[in-house]
Formats: structure tokens, sequence, C-alpha cells
């Protein structure tokens, strides 16, 4: 099968990519990074790769062209990014940035798939543990765009289903994972990170599994599980403790 990965220079997308071709997919690579683009191909076998900034519109024009024309049967949204701050610690246009690389490209590009897709092809869309709760003091913007993601990708499930379509979607919301996200965030987690090599394959075989929301690792599902029975404004008090411990306020 023919996949297209984006944020696959690094963490969780690289991973995939490594994953994927070993199984024997061919996989187009999509990031922002050519440089590191580059270095992430050595780990991959049967690949193309497309340099496209999808904080733009014309970066997500270039993978929605790519698309079009190649209709891989499965897409995978990882590209994303966080920011630590205050809500006037933190600039609108990095804000703006996030909006459109986590929730625009996103959308667009599963839009995009949706016209042609059909019986086993696959959407995963990449969200976070942050899009199941309700809201997170200290990545206000982040958590926001994840909860769109989780909203969405749901929202499209449900439609799927009442027109009797094939195509399988999904999202992935891990945890705290190794990645690369903390020093672009501009934090450090209190907590222990699942390695994005074990959240991949796990996220890739609940994914041919066709489930819904996919939540690696065991404690983090406890947690999704008992926050619901927490009061909303002492989750959020919760939040802001778990999230300043990953900056020196």
């Amino acid at each position: 099968m023919k996949c297209l990965v984006t944020g696959a220079s690094s963490g969780i997308g690289k991973d995939m990519c490594k994953i994927l071709s070993e199984m024997g997919h061919q996989v187009i690579m999509v990031s922002s990074n050519s440089k590191k683009l580059e270095e992430a191909c050595k780990d991959v076998k049967g690949f193309s790769t497309l340099t496209a900034n999808l904080s733009t519109s014309e970066g997500v024009s270039k993978v929605i062209d790519l698309i079009k024309k190649e209709k891989p049967e499965i897409v995978v949204n990882d590209a994303g990014f966080g920011a630590f701050g205050y809500y006037d610690e933190v600039s609108l246009d990095k804000e703006m940035e996030m909006v459109n690389v986590n929730v625009i490209a996103l959308h667009k590009i599963t839009k995009a798939c949706l016209e042609y897709m059909g019986e086993n092809n696959y959407i995963l869309n990449v969200a976070s543990i942050a899009g199941l709760m309700p809201g997170g003091p200290l990545l206000s913007t982040y958590y926001a765009t994840k909860s769109y993601v989780r909203s969405y990708t749901l929202g499209i499930y449900e439609e799927l289903k009442k027109k009797n379509s094939k195509v399988n979607i999904s999202v992935l919301c891990p945890g705290p994972v190794d990645t690369n996200f903390n020093k672009v965030a501009g934090g450090i987690f209190s907590i222990n990170s699942l390695t994005s090599d074990y959240v991949s394959k796990y996220a890739i075989d609940k994914m041919f599994k066709k489930k819904l929301i996919i939540i690696p690792g065991f404690s983090v599902k406890m947690g999704y599980f008992f926050h619901r029975f927490v009061p909303t404004k002492t989750l959020l008090s919760m939040m802001f403790k778990i999230q300043h411990k990953k900056r020196n306020y």
C-alpha cells in the first residue's frame, strides 16, 4: 500500500515511516525540514519525500496536490508542535502557526483524502492525551488544537459509518513520548515517557484493527479513565501544577 506521513523527519512520524516501510508499504515522507528529512530517510525503505511547510497555505496545497496525484491508501497526519507559556508569553504569531499546522493543515488533508478513499484505506490523525482533557494551562493553544483533532476525527468517523463508507479513520492520543516535542515547546516532562518506537508500533497495529481512539500505555489509559470523575476546576488546577513543573516559572 502507498502511505503518506506528515511530520516524517522526527519522532512518531519518522518511526511510523520506518515501520510501515518494513511492512512492505511504499512511504511518502513529508516534512518542512529538508535536512532532517534527508537524514530520516536512511532508516526507511521504499520512500519518496516532499518538503512542505504546513503552516502556510502554499505548503498545504503542495501536499494536497501530491495526495490527489498519488492517492495514498494510508495517510498519517502527524505534523504538529506545542509551545509552553502563559497566554501573554507565547506570541500570537506562534499560536497561529500552531493552529495552522495542528488544525488547518490536518483538516484540509483529511478532507482531500475523503474525496477518493475507499475500502481498506486508512486515515490516522495524531492528537494527544491533551485532546481528551478539558484544557491545559500553560499549553492552552496546544491542548485546544488537539481537542479539535480528536473531535473532528470522531465526528467524521460517525459520518462515514452513517454513509456505509469503508474508509477507516482513527485518532492517536498518546501521553508523554520521548520525541523532539519538549525541545520545540520549551519544556521538560516530569513523568516517564513512552518511546516513539513503541507508540508508533502500537498505533499502526491498532489502526489496522480499526480502533477509533488509540491510547498507548496502561498508565495513560487509567489517567484518562479516572479524570472523568474529577471536577473540571480541580482538574484544571492539577493540570497547571503538572505543566508548571516543566518550566522554571
